[in-house]
């Protein structure tokens, strides 16, 4: 049995605890849980935390943030009573040391001009120094084709880049070569995901190679979370394989060769799994076991009010391993990052859409489990 299989299905703290009690060497003796909950409220009052992502080892000094912080980016504005989507304008930063930000107190990393509204999930940091966000505009309605912005270090947008093949950046995975990164990302507005090749110097990011590798996925307005379509994606190195959660079809899909592969006519790869516990999958990370960590945004007809919010664990064949909700409503599950912290400890940090919030918690990693 995997190590995040071992959360129950009940509660966030009951499973935390279960967590810990069941956890080796140093932490055999300790009861209170390694658990974080803080909020992603900044002085703007910006609601409803989409991306998550930490900042990587070996980040360059002489910024704002720093290796480990975790950033989260906002897809809400402050409108009453829960902000209009499309809107957020802000990426807030933690500093995972057991200090809490009350509601509003959300530390601001970068806040986006007017014409670039609507964080998404689309949120990475590169190991060069910079962080890359994608945004899907609301005006009125009427839904954009957004962009991709780049961040230094120092909270300072260095560039842009939008064109035909960028069509809502929804998610979005990197695999970092320090100077030329590729990065992948996904398009709720047609359904499609490209690869971008960069290239990067101390101050500069240029984006040299755009290449859709998939398409075919569902896309469709929703009520809940106004539009649904592809979202999070995992790359393996080792196969090349791309994994994706497609949301509308809830299932998630491997397309293989996705660092090579320019095909005349891409199509979604293979459904490794789809329904089951799947109910509408969002963000996806791999854990340190292999196995692939999904949350379920519950905006699909197969939505259960038994199981809410629910982060997921499967296998890379699609086998169920386990789940844990991270809020008792429906819709608070969504962004999601993985990151080792220790030689025995991995870090996850997922977003609570309900109560605009992110939970950390620190998880025993059993040699050989």
């Amino acid at each position: 049995m995997s190590d995040l299989s071992r959360i129950a299905t009940a509660s966030l703290l009951v499973a935390t605890v279960a967590l810990v009690s069941m956890a080796t060497s140093a932490k055999a003796q300790r009861f209170i849980p390694d658990i974080l909950i803080s909020s992603t409220v900044p002085g703007n009052g910006d609601l409803n935390p989409y991306g998550v992502a930490f900042v990587p080892p070996n980040f360059p000094n002489g910024g704002i943030i720093a290796s480990g912080d975790i950033l989260v980016s906002n897809f809400n504005n402050s409108t009453a009573p829960t902000g209009t989507q499309g809107t957020g304008t802000t990426i807030i930063q933690l500093t995972p040391s057991g200090v809490v930000a009350p509601a509003g107190t959300a530390s601001t990393f970068f806040t986006s001009s007017p014409s670039a509204i609507g964080l998404t999930t689309a949120l990475g940091v590169l190991e060069r120094g910079f962080v890359v966000v994608g945004n899907l505009p609301n005006s009125n309605g009427m839904l954009s084709p957004g962009s991709l912005q780049f961040i230094d270090r120092r909270g300072r947008l260095v560039g842009a880049f939008a064109n035909s093949l960028i069509d809502g950046p929804w998610d979005l995975t990197i695999d970092d070569d320090s100077d030329h990164p590729t990065v992948y990302v996904s398009n709720v507005l047609n359904g499609t995901v490209v690869r971008l090749n960069l290239t990067l110097t101390n101050t500069t990011v240029t984006v040299n190679q755009t290449t859709k590798i998939a398409a075919g996925y569902t896309t469709q307005p929703s009520s809940a979370a106004l539009v649904l379509g592809p979202t999070g994606l995992a790359h393996d190195r080792v196969t090349d394989i791309l994994y994706v959660a497609s949301t509308a079809d809830n299932a998630i899909f491997a397309v293989p060769n996705a660092s090579k592969v320019s095909p005349a006519n891409p199509g979604t790869g293979m459904m490794i799994a789809q329904n089951g516990q799947l109910r509408g999958p969002l963000a996806l990370a791999f854990a340190p076991n292999g196995d692939l960590i999904t949350s379920n945004g519950d905006a699909v007809p197969s939505a259960d009010p038994n199981h809410p919010s629910e982060i997921v664990e499967l296998t890379k064949t699609g086998n169920f391993v386990g789940q844990f909700n991270v809020s008792s409503a429906q819709g608070g599950a969504f962004g999601l990052a993985i990151a080792l912290v220790g030689p025995d400890t991995a870090r996850l940090a997922a977003v609570d859409d309900n109560t605009n919030e992110i939970v950390i918690i620190d998880q025993n990693v059993v040699p050989g489990d």
